[in-house]
C-alpha cells in the first residue's frame, strides 16, 4: 500500500511538473527555444534531468524516477495524438504561425505580443541571407522560432522581375480543412463558403470533407490544394 501511495505521488508531482514547465515555456516565447518545439523542448530537459538524477543519485529508490520518465513520456504521447486529431488542440498546446512582416510592412503589435525585438527579427533575417529588410514581402515566425521570409517578387532567383513581367502580388495559403474537420472561421475569411468547398471537394470525388487530411486556399492565385487521407500512391520498388 506504501509503495502505491508513493508511486501516486510521483505520478501527480510529475503531471504537475509537466503543466507547469510548459506553461514557462510558452510565456518564455518562440525565440527562446529555437528549433526546438514546446514538447521537444520540455520533454527533453526534464527527461534529461530525470535520467541523470536516476544515474548518479545513489541515496535513494530508483523505481520512483522509472515512473516518472514513464509517467512523462505517455503524457506527451497522449497530446501529439491529440494535436493530430483537433487543430483547435494544436493551436492551444503548439501554437499557431505569426506574420512578422506583410506586404513589405513589420507588424508591430504581433511582434509586442511576443515580446520579439527588431533585433532579434533582423538576426533572423541574415541568418537567411536577407541583409536588406526592404527586400521582404512575408516573414513568418514559426511554432518552433524559425523564420519563413518570402521575398518580394524583384528579388527572388530568376523572376519575372528579371524579365520585366508584371506579375500579380503573392499570397499565403490558408488551412480550410485540417485533420478532416472544415475551419468555418478560415473558409469564411478568404471569403468562401461551405456550399464552395463541397463543390470543389465533389469535383475531386470527394463526398465528405473527413475524407481529406488537408486542404488550404490561396486568395491570391484562387488555387486549392487537397491531400486526402487515402492517397493511391504505388510502393517504391
Amino acid at each position: 500500500m506504501l509503495i502505491l501511495n508513493e508511486a501516486l505521488v510521483v505520478m501527480a508531482r510529475s503531471l504537475i511538473g509537466f503543466f507547469t514547465l510548459f506553461i514557462f515555456a510558452r510565456l518564455l516565447g518562440k525565440q527562446e527555444i529555437s528549433q526546438l518545439s514546446f514538447f521537444d523542448y520540455v520533454l527533453g530537459i526534464t527527461i534529461g534531468s530525470i535520467a541523470a538524477s536516476l544515474s548518479v543519485d545513489l541515496s535513494s529508490r530508483a523505481w520512483p524516477r522509472w515512473v516518472g520518465l514513464f509517467t512523462w513520456t505517455v503524457t506527451v504521447f497522449i497530446l501529439q495524438i491529440l494535436t493530430l486529431k483537433s487543430k483547435k488542440v494544436n493551436d492551444c498546446l503548439v501554437g499557431e504561425p505569426t506574420v512578422l512582416i506583410k506586404n513589405g510592412l513589420i507588424m508591430e503589435d504581433s511582434m509586442k505580443k511576443l515580446r520579439y525585438t527588431i533585433a532579434d527579427l533582423l538576426k533572423q533575417l541574415r541568418s537567411k541571407d536577407v541583409f536588406d529588410i526592404s527586400q521582404v514581402d512575408l516573414a513568418i515566425l514559426e511554432t518552433n522560432g524559425q523564420l519563413s521570409v518570402l521575398l518580394k517578387r524583384e528579388y527572388q532567383y530568376l523572376t519575372p522581375g528579371d524579365l520585366e513581367i508584371s506579375t500579380s502580388a503573392s499570397g499565403l495559403n490558408t488551412e480550410i480543412i485540417y485533420a478532416g474537420v472544415v475551419v468555418d472561421s478560415n473558409l469564411t475569411a478568404v471569403g468562401l463558403d461551405r456550399l464552395w468547398l463541397n463543390t470543389q471537394l465533389k469535383l475531386q470525388g470527394i463526398t465528405q470533407p473527413s475524407e481529406v487530411f488537408m486542404a488550404s486556399y490561396n486568395p491570391a492565385s484562387s488555387q486549392l490544394y487537397i491531400d486526402k487521407y487515402l492517397d493511391r500512391v504505388g510502393s517504391v520498388p
